[in-house]
């Protein structure tokens, strides 16, 4: 079977922010798709990319209901067959799926299988943005050329201080050093000011989650971080 790339994957631009919903009951169920919908509603207001990444459960339901890009936490690279517990890339596309984050710090997978993996992505026309905890290891999964990296400090994940806060020189180096791919900045950025530093520094993309998931009011946080995006476009 061939797959194409459908609307909502064609509106994935940079710069982006990418939301994972991980497994918070905030961002779980009908409440998963109430937070996507927000999304997309501050997304068209002001004309900025911002993709949600929720449970695989809940990826029929907010992609039927939503425009913007929808990806999933993982997919495993196999094929159709006795794969029990897998999830194939195909069955994430015909839910509606347009890309796939991987190797996130909750869910690593070896280097081999991160490589397979975006052969699988290619196949079904995938968006795929692979994770890194280092420099060094984003460089080497650039070389394998997914759509974006993803760089993530693991002691900074889930804290209260961001990667924008705690060490900027990390942003500077990712930036300089990864080649020919798109640099996203996740780890603990929950503020305005988060965003614009990684993306003056050449970011091209935000990946958050708490920041948004657990926020009072995750509406509110999205402007904050749309109106700063907006100014990189």
């Amino acid at each position: 079977m061939q797959y194409t790339q459908n609307n909502a994957l064609e509106q994935v631009r940079f710069p982006i922010l990418i939301t994972n919903f991980k497994a918070y009951q905030s961002a779980t169920g009908i409440k998963a798709l109430e937070l996507a919908k927000i999304h997309e509603e501050v997304a068209k207001e002001y004309g900025v990319c911002l993709a949600v990444a929720p449970q695989a459960t809940d990826i029929w339901m907010i992609a039927s209901q939503v425009e913007i890009p929808v990806f999933a936490h993982h997919f495993d690279c196999v094929t159709h067959g006795q794969f029990t517990g897998h999830i194939v890339p195909e069955a994430l596309k015909m839910a509606g799926a347009d890309g796939s984050l991987l190797n996130h710090a909750e869910k690593r997978v070896p280097f081999t299988v991160i490589a397979d993996s975006l052969n699988r992505a290619a196949e079904v026309g995938f968006f795929t943005c692979v994770c890194a905890a280092t420099v060094e290891e984003g460089k080497n999964i650039a070389a394998l050329k997914p759509n974006a990296v993803a760089i993530e400090p693991l002691e900074l994940i889930g804290g209260d201080i961001s990667v924008s806060t705690a060490n900027p020189e990390i942003i500077r180096r990712a930036v300089a050093e990864i080649k020919g791919v798109p640099v996203i900045i996740g780890a603990g950025i929950k503020t305005g000011e988060d965003v614009r530093v990684a993306l003056s520094l050449g970011a091209r993309g935000i990946l958050v989650a708490s920041g948004v998931t657990k926020a009072a009011d995750p509406r509110a946080v999205l402007v904050e971080f749309a109106k700063i995006m907006k100014e990189f476009i």
